[in-house]
């Protein structure tokens, strides 16, 4: 899938070069070490949730459910970009081919957007916990959570199908250089041969929709949720409900933060180093730091995880 060039140019780019950061070797080689760690680290945090809730009957909920999930998205996830970054951090040539660079692109950003669909979902099972107790059980039966889950999947995959079909279609004919360590929307619409404004503005308006509609949906229901927990009693159960939105709200705020910057205002990211930056924290921070967050502020996962330390 090649795109072709303006009649006055020769060149077709068959393969772009991701010029990642710019430092020197003995630099990148430390970066390297850096990032592996965190790689191995997130893993390993992502996974030990999930072995925690396949191993833990107790856990065979629909709220730690939606969580190992969670887990394993955020798995999928860090595999998308940091990977292939690690590999060019060791490469002279940090080269990705063309179809390669539009399969990261679309593969990167589904993702992106299937973990909003989970943030909204993982709101939506806690406001039916807290605001309708008795109705929860009928409400998150097993097959209907297993069908929210499908939907969060299928849906973010869908979703980006029109953006990485437009980027497919935008003319590359004269630098192949990415100044980025990934196949990120403002840095390849930065290298077109021609200013595509109305490609610009369409993947805007869809990030935009997807992350104010699951965002808006997400504080309503903290806002509804939060509400019912003030009514209720101090206690451990007050105390509980508050640790748990707590976590998924410190989440919420970390991942959106930095995506509605990139994304849905190009514009105010377009220098390079902030566009990694940000692509950094939402894709690299956050994985790393949701295991701690939800494991730290939660009494059963911390049990679950010192059973799955001693099986290990």
């Amino acid at each position: 899938m090649h795109v072709l060039p303006n009649n006055n140019d020769t060149d077709v780019i068959h393969e772009f070069i991701l010029l990642g950061f710019l430092c020197s070797q003995e630099v990148e080689i430390l970066l390297f070490v850096l990032f592996s760690i965190i790689y191995i680290l997130t893993l390993l945090g992502n996974s030990a949730i999930i072995c925690a809730v396949w191993w833990n009957q107790q856990l065979h909920t629909p709220m730690y459910t939606l969580l190992s999930n969670f887990s394993f998205l955020e798995i999928c996830y860090i595999n998308s970009n940091v990977p292939n970054m690690l590999f060019n951090f060791l490469s002279k040539t940090k080269t990705i081919s063309y179809n390669g660079c539009i399969l990261q692109f679309y593969i990167f950003l589904s993702l992106c957007a299937t973990e909003l669909f989970f943030l909204a979902l993982m709101a939506f099972d806690r406001y039916v916990a807290i605001c309708h107790p008795l109705h929860y059980p009928t409400i998150m039966t097993r097959k209907i959570c297993r069908t929210f889950v499908s939907a969060c999947w299928v849906g973010g995959f869908l979703w980006l199908v029109t953006p990485a079909t437009l980027i497919s279609q935008v003319p590359f004919c004269g630098s192949n250089v990415i100044d980025h360590y990934l196949c990120d929307l403002g840095a390849m619409l930065a290298i077109s041969c021609v200013p595509v404004p109305k490609i610009m503005l369409t993947c805007s308006i869809f990030s935009a929709v997807i992350t104010f509609i699951t965002l808006f949906y997400i504080l309503v229901s903290y806002i509804l949720v939060l509400r019912a927990v003030v009514q209720v009693p101090k206690g451990s159960s007050r105390k509980k409900a508050f640790s748990t939105c707590a976590s998924h709200l410190i989440v919420v705020f970390l991942f959106y933060g930095s995506i509605m910057v990139m994304y849905v205002s190009p514009g105010a990211a377009n220098q390079p180093g902030m566009q990694k930056f940000l692509t950094m924290f939402y894709s690299i921070a956050t994985p790393l730091l949701n295991p701690l967050i939800y494991s730290l502020r939660n009494k059963e996962m911390k049990i679950a995880l010192r059973k799955v330390m001693c099986k290990v």
